[in-house]
């Protein structure tokens, strides 16, 4: 396989980049500063906070290009690129689909902060994996901040348990199953793929010159950007059908064996 052409990597992070443990390898950081002397770019893209993605990789913070919140926001640096809102309507419209839904913990994606429902310490609990800036409320229709997306999780299975209360916002909206315990709901254009078809076009790269890495529906869009896709060996089987070329799970290094091909 030829990677002559690669000028980008991009890579989602849980279940691709991260492995089990949500721990990024000291493997893919020493590929990065490879990466970095070939001049290559690389770009984390995540249905995470922005801040949570920073703290996992925060030693190269600087020469990283962040696609946060399933591609409503990009930061670079201090540069904020790229931010997508939902309307409050939509929003609301959202948690009333969700309010007869057992077990379903929505959570209030914005810039700098996340808010969750504060009825579940359980779920409070791990919500602090995924969000390190986050406030438990009472009521989240209060809620004044710019709604980047609104994450649902259920503990037992997302795709069975919240897609169907909210697939029928799909059109004027996103509804991506990010995740086995995760639903996503945002702007029609807030997807991984249209943050990521922007920055093509602002370093001008053909999908000859991108490579991209991932393992669940919201990054479908953004692999079919790319002539250079891969999915992981632990992907959803429609990430399978999409992805042109598939390498070993994200506990086997998956992402770090081809970056070691491209070096």
């Amino acid at each position: 396989m030829d990677f002559s052409k690669i000028k980008m990597v991009v890579s989602d992070m849980d279940g691709t980049l991260l492995n089990s443990n949500h721990q990024v390898s000291n493997r893919f950081f020493e590929l990065f500063e490879a990466l970095q002397e070939k001049q290559i770019q690389f770009v984390a893209a995540s249905g995470r906070q922005y801040h949570s993605m920073v703290d996992k990789l925060k030693t190269i913070k600087d020469d990283v290009i962040f696609i946060a919140e399933n591609g409503a926001f990009t930061k670079q640096k201090e540069h904020v690129l790229l931010t997508t809102p939902i309307d409050n309507t939509n929003v609301n419209k959202v948690l009333s689909a969700l309010s007869n839904v057992r077990d379903a913990h929505p959570v209030l994606c914005c810039n700098n902060k996340a808010y969750a429902n504060g009825n579940s310490q359980n779920f409070l609990d791990l919500l602090a994996e995924y969000y390190i800036e986050y406030e438990a409320v009472e009521d989240q229709t209060k809620i004044n901040d710019e709604v980047l997306k609104v994450a649902i999780y259920h503990f037992e299975n997302s795709e069975k348990h919240i897609y169907p209360a909210v697939k029928h916002f799909e059109g004027p909206l996103k509804v991506k199953i990010s995740g086995t315990n995760w639903v996503d709901v945002s702007h029609k254009d807030a997807h991984k793929g249209y943050a990521l078809d922007r920055l093509m076009q602002t370093y001008g790269l053909s999908a000859d010159e991108v490579m991209v890495f991932g393992d669940y529906n919201n990054d479908l869009e953004m692999l079919q950007l790319s002539n250079y896709s891969f999915a992981m060996a632990n992907s959803h089987p429609d990430v399978k059908k999409v992805a042109k070329f598939e390498t070993s799970s994200n506990n086997d290094f998956g992402v770090e064996q081809i970056l070691e091909q491209l070096i």
